[in-house]
């Protein structure tokens, strides 16, 4: 299996957690890690680290990658020069060539997953990249919906409404966007996760859940008819609850994920909860990305003070992930296999 990931930000901590990550990670036979970024780069910041163990084999495509080193593909210009904790043009453009190259590589099945190093949303910019995120980039490449999926553990909250400025929100949030949302919670947990049946919980979007629309009325409107719609086709959806009372007691327990309404109201709750551990699952495509749940941290960049937790659980959920969906389909074809032959030996 191959896995990709991507430079990020080269001003920011993501080669730092990078290389922390994946430290004896090249030991596992079945593993292969292919880093799409700067070799150059690289070298700086092993050097301002002084990780001296830390070698890259340098490649051109996927198919030379070695099982037993880290490779890397130069992406862009290898000059790329890093400018620690500074958001520059040029580190933006050398994360979008980097991100451009990756996720190319998993389109045409060359690698099986990418994770992706923190970028800058604002100078990543550019006439190919006007996206406030790396979800939505994502959602075009694959021409797909896609859930921004917050994992720790058994810890998982997705959203309606993702990069929304929050005066936009509720104007956002609309029945049909929460029942494709549930659709796609739904299958993911299935399928990625290997969870039977499972059990979600849907947000309200005011304060208590609008109290019986004495604080806003878009749990009846809006909210409650969608998870009607969602429970009609079989999905375990419940709600509305609200995001205080649910994340704050024991009731979250008994979900396999939660459902809220815009990014503040899931993000917050979930990193307070899981800021080190946590991961960001971009669900609902036919391809496979993970990344930490953090930002470049600029004012940490070559201090060698990065937690690279969260880098390395989103590289064991893209694996996990991986083998999840090859399990369900090879699981499919069997079924599949088994019916046709039923059928064959029912007409002889």
């Amino acid at each position: 299996m191959k896995i990709g990931l991507t430079q990020g930000d080269v001003n920011g901590i993501g080669y730092e957690v990078m290389m922390k990550a994946l430290q004896g990670m090249e030991e596992f036979d079945d593993l292969c890690f292919i880093i799409y970024g700067s070799p150059k780069a690289a070298a700086y910041h092993r050097k301002t680290l002084n990780i001296p163990q830390f070698s890259l084999n340098n490649i051109n495509t996927p198919d030379e990658a070695h099982p037993h080193r880290i490779n890397i593909i130069t992406c862009g210009d290898d000059n790329i020069k890093v400018e620690l904790g500074k958001s520059t043009e040029s580190a933006g453009m050398a994360a979008y060539e980097a991100l451009h190259a990756a996720v190319q590589d998993l389109s045409d099945g060359l690698i099986d997953a990418i994770v992706t190093a923190p970028i800058n949303k604002k100078n990543i910019q550019n006439d190919n990249f006007h996206f406030p995120g790396h979800t939505e980039y994502l959602e075009q490449a694959a021409q797909a919906t896609a859930l921004m999926f917050l994992v720790a553990g058994n810890l998982r909250v997705g959203v309606v409404a993702g990069h929304v400025p929050i005066a936009q929100v509720a104007s956002y949030i609309t029945a049909d966007k929460i029942v494709d949302k549930l659709r796609i919670m739904n299958q993911s947990l299935r399928t990625d996760f290997n969870i039977d049946g499972p059990r979600i919980a849907v947000l309200g979007l005011n304060p208590h859940a609008g109290d019986n629309g004495f604080l806003g009325s878009e749990e009846q409107d809006i909210i409650a008819p969608a998870i009607a719609a969602a429970q009609a086709e079989g999905i375990c959806a419940m709600g509305p609850y609200p995001a205080d009372g649910l994340f704050g007691s024991e009731a979250l327990s008994r979900f396999d994920a939660v459902l809220a309404m815009y990014h503040d109201q899931g993000l917050a709750p979930f990193k307070a909860l899981a800021f080190t551990s946590g991961v960001n699952f971009t669900a609902g495509l036919p391809i496979i990305r993970t990344s930490p749940d953090h930002g470049t941290a600029y004012d940490i960049a070559g201090m060698d003070k990065a937690d690279c937790t969260s880098m390395r659980e989103a590289i064991y959920l893209a694996i996990d992930v991986a083998r999840n969906r090859k399990m369900n389909q090879e699981l499919e074809a069997n079924k599949m296999k088994t019916v046709v032959e039923s059928h064959r030996e029912r007409n002889a």
